[in-house]
Order: structure tokens, then C-alpha cells, then sequence
């Protein structure tokens, strides 16, 4: 295993001190679900039921768009990695988890996202391709990276969001983490069409270490055009990857 890999980071339980702390602050801002916004949870049940999974057996193979396992309008097999698994959905309650862990900095939905990219990667290891093998074996993979923030993003809100996400998907999965990534702050994606995004992408990513022969697992938060995700899988097979999967929380389609 090459030595910047490392297994997911045991979180440690808190000193006193932080239980108190911890005490001090969910009385002066109480947890609220990011579904609706009561207080109480993370995400109250009634959210929780209404979250729009993707059901693996529908989804493309692909680019993990809903109801494109026999004909996909989204990506037309047309896709750079080996597979793309998504979780959800980018509507609702699952939209509103990505804005509100982003950009709210409620840095404990970092757990939820991971596990619900774990079902939703354990289901499609349940799924069998056309060719009689399954959509992802994890025994197959070597370790899991993920999309880092750009230079901006990072100094902006403090933390790294997909980092986290992969810290815990990694103790999750039981997989090896790869920081290998970097990323380069590029014009905002948002209101550009699909050949925008992937031009504007194209070489932003790079791959810091060397990855030769190693099959990877890519996670990301939010899947829209791809443009991010081939632009870090054509990094990592630069840099000598034999295969890369991704996975991802939500699909915009």
C-alpha cells in the first residue's frame, strides 16, 4: 500500500469538557433536521422517509442517473469512469442536506452523507452488469479519494467538505483513504450548459501522488454534468490509476 493511503481516522469520544460545551451549544442553537427545520434532529423521521433514494437496479451504470439502466438520456454510455453510483436524488430534503453541510457548516451531516453513499454503494454491489458482473465490487478496490475544494472554496468556509464525507465513508466501507487530489479554483460552474462545465474543468485537476495500478473509488457530493468527475478520473489515470469508480450523494437529472 503506498504510504500516503491511510485507513479512516477512529473518531475518539469527547473529554468532559466538550460534553459540556457540546451541552452549552445545542441549548443556545438547537439542533434542527435539514429537511424542515424542526428542532430535534439532524433529520426527523418524517424527512427521512421522504428522501429520494435512487434504486440501483434502475439507475445507469454510467453516470448513476434514475431509470437509465437499459437507456440512458443523460449520459448515452458516453462516460469516463468505470461506474457512477448516487445516492439520491438532487431534490428535497437531499438538496437542502448538500446547501445547509456546505454552506451552513453543519460539519455533522458529514456522517449521514457517507452513509447513505455506503447503502447506496452496497446496493449497486448487488446489481449485475449486462456482462454478468456486478456494478462495483469493493473487494476490487484499493482505496477510496475524493474531490477536494478548490484553493477559495477551502478559505471560504474552513473545512473541507468531501474530505470529511471520505473520512467516514472510509471507516464505513472499510477502505483505505487516498488524499490525492488538488484542485484549482476555475469560473463558478453555476448557470453554465454541460460543454461549459466541462471546458471550464478541463485541467483543473490534478493528481498529486503517484496511483499506478490502483483501482479507485472517486466520491463526490453532487454529480451534475460529470465535467468535475472526468476531469479528476483523466488526472488519476494520468498518474498511472488502473480504474476509476466514483460515487456520489446526489444526482442532478
Amino acid at each position: 500500500m503506498h504510504a500516503y493511503c491511510r485507513s479512516g481516522e477512529e473518531m475518539q469520544p469527547p473529554r468532559w469538557q466538550d460534553r459540556a460545551l457540546a451541552a452549552i451549544t445545542e441549548t443556545l442553537w438547537p439542533t434542527r433536521c435539514a429537511g424542515c427545520g424542526s428542532v430535534g434532529e439532524l433529520l426527523c423521521p418524517e424527512c427521512a422517509s421522504r428522501l429520494p433514494w435512487i434504486e440501483q437496479r434502475s439507475a445507469c451504470p454510467c453516470c448513476g442517473a434514475p431509470y437509465g439502466s437499459d437507456v440512458c438520456t443523460e449520459c448515452h454510455g458516453d462516460w469516463p469512469l468505470a461506474t457512477t453510483i448516487c445516492a439520491m436524488s438532487f431534490e428535497g430534503a437531499a438538496a437542502r442536506i448538500v446547501r445547509i453541510y456546505k454552506d451552513q457548516h453543519e460539519t455533522r451531516l458529514a456522517r449521514l452523507i457517507a452513509a447513505a453513499i455506503a447503502t447506496a454503494v452496497d446496493e449497486a454491489g448487488c446489481c449485475l452488469l449486462p456482462t454478468g458482473e456486478v456494478r462495483l465490487d469493493l473487494a476490487a478496490i484499493d482505496a477510496i479519494c475524493f474531490m477536494p475544494s478548490t484553493p477559495s472554496a477551502l478559505r471560504r468556509r474552513g473545512f473541507d467538505p468531501m474530505e470529511l464525507v471520505a473520512k467516514h465513508l472510509s471507516n464505513q466501507l472499510d477502505l483505505p483513504l487516498a488524499d490525492v487530489l488538488a484542485k484549482d479554483d476555475v469560473s463558478d460552474q453555476r448557470g453554465l450548459g454541460r460543454e461549459a462545465r466541462w471546458q471550464n474543468l478541463a485541467g483543473s485537476v490534478s493528481s498529486v501522488e503517484d496511483v499506478s495500478g490502483m483501482r479507485l473509488l472517486l466520491a463526490d457530493d453532487v454529480v451534475t454534468t460529470g465535467a468535475s468527475l472526468a476531469a479528476a478520473a483523466q488526472a488519476l489515470h494520468a498518474r498511472g490509476a488502473q480504474s476509476v469508480s466514483a460515487c456520489a450523494f446526489a444526482r442532478v437529472w
